[in-house]
């Protein structure tokens, strides 16, 4: 059985969403560390159901925190990782910083941050999207 995924019926292991989600998150925490940020929380998830969901939240060196979503695509198809992260993603994304900044009584400074995989290839986008 691979790292990866579930064997199935003795047939080659099944790569599952949450298996493959999993590497390009570690892959882009790796990206992230490297470049200087500080890894606060992974997988943050508002209470409730419909909410949303941070996949890493990371502190720059000036205080800045950093919300990060991660999107990986094997391939370029329908408009590649980037594209998966549509206006109802972004709201969740947005919805879930919100919660999380209730822990402050004087929220840092933010940003809205996306890790891109596209065919193994890794692209940062620094505040690919804000909450206005």
């Amino acid at each position: 059985m691979g790292f990866l995924g579930k064997k199935i019926m003795g047939g080659a292991p099944r790569h599952t969403t949450r298996a493959i989600g999993q590497v390009a998150e570690d892959r882009a925490l790796a990206c992230l560390v490297a470049a200087g940020l500080v890894l606060i929380e992974r997988n943050y998830r508002t209470p409730g159901r419909g909410g949303g969901e941070i996949d890493l939240v990371m502190r720059e060196r000036d205080g800045t925190l950093v919300f990060v979503e991660v999107r990986s695509r094997g391939a370029g198809d329908f408009g590649g990782a980037a594209a998966s992260i549509g206006a109802t993603k972004r709201r969740r994304i947005i919805l879930a910083a919100q919660h999380y900044l209730l822990r402050w009584s004087v929220p840092p400074p933010c940003r809205f941050d996306a890790v891109l995989i596209d065919d193994g290839r890794v692209q940062w986008l620094r505040a690919a999207f804000d909450a206005g």
